[in-house]
C-alpha cells in the first residue's frame, strides 16, 4: 500500500495533577480560608499532544499553582507554559508567573493584590511585568454556586524591544463563577479585563469539569485573550485555548 494511502497516526496524552480548587487561568479568587482548610495546597497541569502523519504537530501545556495560608493572608503562587511546533516550526510559544496575595476583610469583602510576568514570543511584547491591587466582593458564597467580583489600579510596562518599552497605568475588574450542573459536574467562568491608554486586553476561561470519582475528573475548557491593540509584530488580536484535561486532585 503507497504510503499516502496510510492512515493519519495520532497520539494523545494529557496528565493533570492537581493540588487545590483552582487551575493557573487569566483570573482565580481563592475562597475565604475556613477552619478546616489546609495551610499549604496547590496544583500542577500536565498536557501533551502529538499528531503525526500527514500532519506533524505536537502541542505542550504546563500549568502550576501553590497555595498557603500564613494568618488571615491567602497567597498563591502560580505559573503556566505553552508551546506548540507544527512541521518543526514553533507557532506558539508563552510563559507567565504570578504571585497573588488576598485579605479577608469583614463580610463578603476582601482587598486583594497581584504581580504578573508574561512572556508571549508571537504576541508582540518580549515581555509585560503588571502589579494590581484593589477590592473584591463574594456575591455568591454558598454551594452550588460561588461568584466573585474584584476590581482596582495598577501599572503596567510593556517591553517592545528596540527602545519603545511603555510604562502604563491600568484599570482592572475581574469575575470568576464557579458552579456545580449535577452532583458530579461543574461548571467555570472566568473574565478579566486590563484598560490601559495603549489598549485593552480581555481574557476568558470557561470549563466543564465532570468527576469520574473523589480524585479524578475529566475536563474541557476553552481559554481566549484578546488584545485590542497589540505591537506591529503580534500574530493576531486574539488567541483561542481548547483543551481537554484529566484531572487529578488530592
Amino acid at each position: 500500500m503507497p504510503s499516502s494511502s496510510l492512515p493519519t497516526h495520532a497520539l494523545w496524552l494529557g496528565l493533570v495533577v492537581m493540588l487545590d480548587v483552582a487551575q493557573a487561568t487569566p483570573f482565580y479568587a481563592p475562597p475565604a480560608p475556613q477552619a478546616d482548610t489546609p495551610d499549604w495546597s496547590g496544583e500542577a497541569e500536565l498536557g501533551f499532544t502529538r499528531l503525526t502523519g500527514n500532519t506533524d504537530s505536537q502541542t505542550l501545556l504546563a500549568k502550576g499553582r501553590l497555595t498557603w495560608l500564613s494568618g488571615d493572608l491567602v497567597h498563591s503562587l502560580s505559573g503556566q507554559a505553552r508551546q506548540v511546533t507544527r512541521d518543526g516550526e514553533t507557532s506558539s510559544e508563552r510563559y507567565r508567573l504570578a504571585l497573588r496575595e488576598r485579605h479577608d476583610i469583614e463580610g463578603p469583602h476582601y482587598l486583594f493584590g497581584f504581580a504578573r510576568w508574561d512572556k508571549d514570543r508571537f504576541g508582540g511584547y518580549d515581555y509585560q511585568l503588571a502589579a494590581i491591587a484593589g477590592y473584591g466582593r463574594r456575591l455568591l458564597d454558598a454551594a452550588p454556586h460561588r461568584l466573585a467580583l474584584e476590581a482596582g489600579p495598577g501599572y503596567r510596562h510593556d517591553s517592545v524591544g528596540a527602545g519603545a518599552d511603555r510604562r502604563l497605568g491600568v484599570l482592572y475588574a475581574a469575575l470568576d463563577y464557579r458552579g456545580s450542573l449535577a452532583e458530579n459536574a461543574t461548571v467555570t467562568q472566568e473574565l478579566s479585563l486590563e484598560q490601559t491608554d495603549a489598549n485593552l486586553t480581555a481574557r476568558t476561561l470557561s470549563a466543564l469539569s465532570a468527576h469520574l470519582n473523589d480524585h479524578l475528573a475529566l475536563r474541557i475548557s476553552h481559554e481566549i485573550e484578546h488584545n485590542s491593540r497589540p505591537p506591529a509584530d503580534a500574530a493576531a488580536l486574539t488567541d483561542h485555548t481548547t483543551g481537554v484535561s484529566l484531572l487529578y486532585d488530592w
